[in-house]
């Protein structure tokens, strides 16, 4: 493969700015910051990248100082998919705990303040929201991510989501298009088929991106997945049929085309990320998301010279590659414009609809906000007096999640009732074992996506049999049969929803 030394080569400055890479430290590595100067327009940020608001801020502004309009993206979801508060747990819940109060306002505002947020630290591409229907109740990578398994709902609130966060300056990046909600395998482990007929994708999975392409989303993710009924030989993110044909022309979508992550298995084990990558700008792709797991010099280096050489072997037009990098600095353009715009309505002035609901609550209390009204109590409460044992149930966290973030009640639990006791419990565990554990004291079995996983659920209602006063929490997709005396579905793992339960446990609620 030919390695360029020039430059200042038009073709190899376009082939940079199609590229959102990621890179380790907490500060940007000389080769990144030489990479910006050569052309490169994004970077993307992630958990390992974060260490405190203050931190973040210096470390976009480092990135500023060498190209004023880089785009720095984040995956920040907020609820159980936070870069943010990755130690800590985010301050905000999630998609289906908004999804599950279902009130177009409270969605927009927290979208707004946790836009705002990001703005503060320098970050301006949100790769976010999650506008997947969940329609497949074991799916194992969306789940809580999605606001829910309605179409309707899904896309009043993936509209509103768009809305509250473009408003506070930050774009949107509408994700898995055409929809990752139908399927039962993990894009980042394999490719993931639907085969469902075209009538169905268009009245369920399209119908939320054509409410953010409404909504004035400013870019959308593609999905690593086969969707035969549009496209029976390559998944979407690598598919004209779908990015071209459905998402530009049939849904008139104008904005940036990023991919999720091109190193995920299910675009890197079948065609390799140099292929898959030349494969998805032909497509109609404008940005190669690349960092969640390669995130070195030497991979954006491959993915360079890749894009270069398809180009100079005619696999590749020289405009659609000309095009895409367009796309990408005209989105890094509207950023810089929105930032250096004065006032409250700055990205209104610049083409993005503001929220238009009544502010549900201002400041830094939104998501605890949210997070109470999501709460849902099957059973009557008796406030625990004392200190419990939380006995806390872990399934294997998939990649987008990941398994840095805490989360349960136990912290929060704790904290209202000292001397509050825990442990944690794999698939390997049996009900006698934490019945030992607890001794006499109220069990609080926290639970994730009980109806996923048959060891949770046996050991559950072996716990409920022998101590039916055991209070449950599921802070997963709220499906099983509630149990326990109550039940607490908080719609989600986030820090907020643990301390919602934990106050409706103990009865010290706002």
């Amino acid at each position: 493969m030919t390695t360029l030394t020039h430059s200042s080569d038009t073709l190899t400055r376009d082939a940079l700015a199609v590229l959102q890479p990621g890179f380790h430290g907490t500060t940007a590595p000389d080769w990144l910051l030489r990479r910006i100067g050569e052309g490169l327009t994004s970077v993307g940020l992630f958990g390992r990248n974060i260490t405190s608001p203050a931190q973040l801020a210096a470390l976009t502004a480092q990135l500023r100082a060498e190209r004023d309009d880089v785009l720095v993206a984040i995956d920040e979801e907020g609820g159980d998919v936070t870069r943010l508060e990755v130690r800590d747990g985010s301050s905000f819940p999630g998609n289906y705990a908004l999804g599950s109060v279902d009130d177009v306002d409270l969605t927009r505002a927290v979208a707004r303040e946790l836009g705002s947020r990001l703005a503060a630290c320098g970050v301006n591409l949100n790769w976010a929201p999650s506008a997947d229907v969940n329609s497949d109740v074991n799916n194992p990578v969306i789940g809580v991510r999605s606001f829910g398994a309605d179409p309707a709902l899904v896309s009043r609130h993936t509209a509103a989501y768009v809305e509250g966060l473009q408003s506070a300056g930050v774009a949107a990046c509408t994700k898995h298009f055409p929809g990752h909600g139908d399927t039962a395998v993990d894009s980042h482990h394999a490719l993931p088929r639907i085969d469902v007929d075209f009538d169905t994708l268009h009245a369920r999975e399209l119908a939320p991106f054509r409410s953010a392409i409404t909504a004035g989303s400013k870019s959308v993710m593609s999905a690593h997945i086969l969707l035969s009924a549009l496209d029976p030989n390559r998944p979407a993110t690598l598919s004209p049929q779908i990015l071209t044909g459905l998402l530009r022309e049939e849904l008139g979508f104008d904005g940036l085309i990023v991919t999720d992550g091109i190193e995920m298995q299910a675009i890197a084990s079948t065609y390799g990320i140099e292929r898959g990558s030349v494969l998805a700008i032909a497509a109609g792709v404008d940005a190669i998301c690349v960092g969640g797991g390669l995130a070195d010099e030497g991979t954006v280096l491959r993915l360079r010279d890749a894009l270069v050489d398809a180009v100079r072997e005619g696999e590749l037009p020289e405009e659609r590659l000309a095009d895409a990098a367009a796309r990408v600095r005209a989105l890094a353009d509207w950023t810089r414009r929105v930032r250096g715009a004065s006032g409250p309505g700055a990205a209104a002035q610049e083409g993005t609809a503001p929220g238009t609901g009544t502010a549900v609550v201002g400041g830094t209390d939104i998501g605890l906000v949210a997070a109470r009204r999501a709460l849902r109590v099957t059973g009557t409460i008796e406030p625990l007096q004392e200190a419990p044992y939380v006995a806390s149930f872990a399934p294997v966290a998939n990649i987008a999640v990941g398994d840095e973030t805490p989360w349960g009640v136990a912290a929060e639990l704790a904290a209202l009732l000292p001397g509050t006791g825990t442990d944690t419990y794999g698939s390997g565990s049996d009900a006698a074992e934490v019945l030992a554990a607890a001794g006499e004291r109220r069990i609080v079995a926290v639970v994730r996506d009980a109806h996923r996983h048959p060891w949770m659920a046996a050991v559950l209602d072996g716990i409920v049999a022998a101590r039916p006063d055991t209070a449950v929490v599921e802070m997963g997709v709220n499906h099983a049969q509630p149990t326990g005396s109550p039940h607490i579905a908080t719609y989600g793992a986030a820090r907020v929803c643990g301390r919602a339960a934990a106050e409706a446990l103990t009865g010290r609620g706002a």
